[in-house]
């Protein structure tokens, strides 16, 4: 039988988390740092508000573009916060559609997308299904935005610009004084900036900056999946200014084919979602985080993450890669994720401390253990 796959499928690997989540199903409550997706629940009256949309009937498609009082209320709170006149929003089946109907609606063919690596995995397999370039400008070794790299590396091809910050998955927040300078160099040459700002709760030394404050040809990503727990509800939006009103009016068109819509009931529950305070839930996790780094610190090279549930953290002198030390983590009943899944490097691995403090508090002390060869 002649080969019938696209080409492009050869082109994107399975997700590497995905395999060490699918991994974690095979051991006996293993400490799992593996997978980005919060240890708490959804808050109860985002789950009665769920309840009460399927029970009341609206269990059918919703417009394209998205629930009209969930888009007026996400309107009023863009306006709000970036001060944007008359901004188009689209309601997306998570960050993960609104990245895919992106990518969509503006790479062709060799198009050129600067990506600050480590980086969040999807951006390089999607960019490269859609034909276009990665061009990667490292951030290592304290992951701060490398302005002067990115400035370098724009040329006539250069088609966006991806920010992502607090990030996954360095814990990074960017620096007002960064995303000014990158707002500076869009500006000059006129390319679009993506803005992935998913985590931006979880920001625990500082309010996390946005270039949406300060470029207007900003595409705003955020989403509902890890401030609310919502996970496998698939929510999220794209927001931009009337600069950006046609690309939107585009990945609008194209969720029509793909999507459709958001999960109806699930929008009507966002709605109560933007009403809930989950300030206990970041100070909680600002302690995680710092259970993290104050545990590893002696043992490895770590950079103290500001954001987002996530470390990376450099391997030991003795592995012969990150990947040949995170399967003896794994073969000790430790789930991380070798670096080489964000990065075009393979000398760190990546923690979620998205678990318990018992569960962060086993796996320091393996991790350490094993940073002793």
């Amino acid at each position: 039988m002649k080969n019938i796959l696209a080409h492009r499928t050869k082109l994107i690997d399975a997700s590497g988390i995905r395999k060490v989540f699918a991994l974690a199903a095979s051991l006996k409550d293993p400490v799992n740092f593996s997978i980005g997706q919060p240890d708490f629940d959804v808050p109860d009256e985002v789950k009665a508000a769920a309840i009460r949309a399927i029970e009341t009937g609206h269990n059918k498609y919703s417009q394209t573009i998205g629930d009209r009082v969930l888009l007026d209320k996400i309107t009023r709170r863009v306006k709000a916060d970036y001060g944007w006149d008359n901004p188009s929003v689209l309601i997306t089946s998570g960050v993960s559609g609104a990245l895919l109907l992106a990518f969509m609606a503006l790479i062709n063919p060799g198009d050129e997308v600067i990506i600050p690596d480590p980086y969040f995995v999807m951006y390089k397999h999607l960019v490269n299904m859609m034909g276009g370039k990665c061009v990667f400008v490292d951030c290592y070794p304290d992951f701060k935005l490398p302005v002067g790299a990115i400035a370098e590396a724009v040329n006539e091809r250069t088609k966006l610009i991806i920010l992502n910050s607090p990030a996954n998955p360095t814990g990074a927040v960017c620096s007002t004084q960064d995303i000014e300078a990158v707002a500076q160099i869009a500006r000059q040459r006129d390319i679009l900036v993506m803005s992935d700002e998913i985590y931006d709760i979880f920001c625990y030394d500082g309010s996390s900056p946005s270039i949406a404050d300060y470029y207007d040809k900003t595409l705003l990503i955020k989403g509902f999946s890890k401030s609310y727990a919502m996970t496998g509800w698939r929510m999220g939006y794209v927001a931009g200014t009337e600069s950006l009103r046609e690309l939107i009016e585009q990945m609008t068109k194209i969720q029509q084919y793909t999507f459709v819509c958001a999960p109806t009931p699930f929008q009507k529950a966002a709605i109560e979602a933007l009403n809930c305070d989950m300030n206990k839930h970041v100070e909680s996790y600002k302690k995680k985080r710092d259970m993290v780094y104050e545990g590893l610190k002696s043992k490895f090279e770590i950079v103290k993450p500001k954001g987002a549930f996530y470390a990376f953290v450099k391997a030991p002198q003795w592995a012969k890669s990150a990947t040949d030390f995170v399967e003896k983590a794994i073969a000790n009943n430790v789930l991380v994720i070798p670096g080489c899944v964000f990065s075009e490097k393979d000398t760190h691995f990546r923690i979620s401390y998205a678990t318990t403090d018992e569960k962060i508090a086993e796996g320091i002390e393996i991790l350490c253990k094993l940073a002793n060869g």
